[in-house]
């Protein structure tokens, strides 16, 4: 049926909220089907970089003693050497 036809017949308001409906229905379809698996994708794609992000960190926690041990030992003895010369 011509989209002219069927406002005659039924009424602007009647046709417009069909066609609203139908919208409504092809969004909320393309929603359920192509977005929210994606989006669920992500969500386990970022947990699992804060994961990572986490380990990077406590590695980075863990050199930085290991780097500022190395320096205090190198003091000590530097501090060692310069009390044998005097």
């Amino acid at each position: 049926m011509d989209v002219v036809a069927l406002i005659e017949k039924f009424g602007f308001a009647t046709v417009m909220v069909i066609g609203l409906g139908y919208f409504v229905y092809y969004v909320w379809i393309t929603i359920t089907k192509t977005v929210e698996p994606a989006v669920s994708e992500m969500q386990k794609t970022i947990i699992r970089l804060t994961d990572q992000l986490r380990l990077l960190d406590q590695d980075m926690i863990r050199l930085q003693q290991k780097v500022n041990t190395v320096l205090e030992l190198n003091e000590k003895k530097n501090n060692t050497r310069r009390n044998r010369k005097r």
